[in-house]
């Protein structure tokens, strides 16, 4: 597998510490972005079960790169369709002809209901355990999960208290 971090070292040699040299993007014909981007596009194509991009942080640690040069590589994945942005995620892998759940998170959360046969009064899972269940950020589920208060559908049990469902959802509510 290539690396952003070989091809700057191709431009811009090495330096006295023996690591590749960061470089700007005008050093590079192709643009370090699009090298990145090839680079994680070769990961996703060898990697069957790859669902998830490294975060901006590991390509920067990773690449020696810029947090602006990895912007620019997820987006240029995104223009060509290879992944999406996920809120309060990481970026998505996204492959030709399988299917991906595209509905807000509320409404993915709201599934769970009905999914696990919860009634009425039943105990809802925590906003840590939905946020590990559905690869997200605490605070992107709280919100979801606000959301279906708001909604009637949950009943906050307050500061460090279980949340229980309040109502089954219809069909029209979970879609």
């Amino acid at each position: 597998m290539g690396s952003v971090s070989a091809a700057c070292e191709t431009y811009a040699g090495q330096g006295a510490d023996g690591e590749g040299k960061r470089v700007s993007q005008q050093a590079s014909p192709r643009g370090t972005y699009l090298q990145l981007a090839e680079v994680l596009k070769a990961r996703i194509k060898s990697d069957s079960e790859m669902t998830e991009l490294p975060s901006a942080a590991e390509l920067m640690r990773e690449h020696k790169i810029s947090r602006g040069v990895a912007l620019r590589a997820f987006d240029t994945l995104r223009k060509d369709g290879v992944a999406e942005p996920v809120p309060g995620g990481r970026w998505r892998v996204v492959r030709a002809g399988e299917p991906t759940d595209r509905r807000p998170l509320e409404a993915r959360i709201a599934d769970i209901i009905v999914d696990e046969g919860l009634e009425a009064g039943a105990a809802f899972p925590s906003a840590s355990v939905l946020a590990a269940r559905f690869a997200v950020s605490r605070p992107t589920v709280t919100k979801a999960l606000d959301k279906l208060e708001t909604a009637g559908v949950l009943a906050s049990g307050g500061q460090g208290k279980v949340r229980t469902v309040r109502a089954v959802p219809t069909r029209e509510e979970r879609s």
